[in-house]
């Protein structure tokens, strides 16, 4: 039997696997097309313990301002980084413009 925590998680984890090739998304905004409004930190929680291998387009979750949350500098923030200009993506100083790369 599917808990309430599990059905929030598979929800968050479809809608994100709905971004499109090539866009991004916020966690707010993730969390709010999964029927979950306010639970952004809930969004960056779960993406944070997935697990290596995973399929889920993580890298194309970012805040509210565009800006990757990881640490400057850090290994992930250059995956991420790389992810993402692989897309075809611009990110300078570790942001990318939402207006031109948001998911609508």
């Amino acid at each position: 039997m599917q808990t309430s925590a599990d059905i929030r998680h598979q929800a968050i984890l479809n809608t994100i696997a709905q971004i499109p090739y090539g866009k991004v998304s916020t966690y707010g905004y993730i969390a709010a097309l999964a029927g979950y409004p306010g639970n952004a930190r809930y969004v960056g929680r779960l993406l944070k313990e997935l697990p290596s291998n995973t399929k889920i387009p993580w890298h194309r979750v970012l805040n509210s301002t565009g800006r990757i949350s990881f640490p400057a500098g850090s290994e992930k923030q250059m995956e991420q980084i790389h992810r993402l200009q692989d897309e075809q993506i611009v990110v300078l100083k570790g942001r990318v413009k939402l207006a031109t790369y948001r998911q609508v």
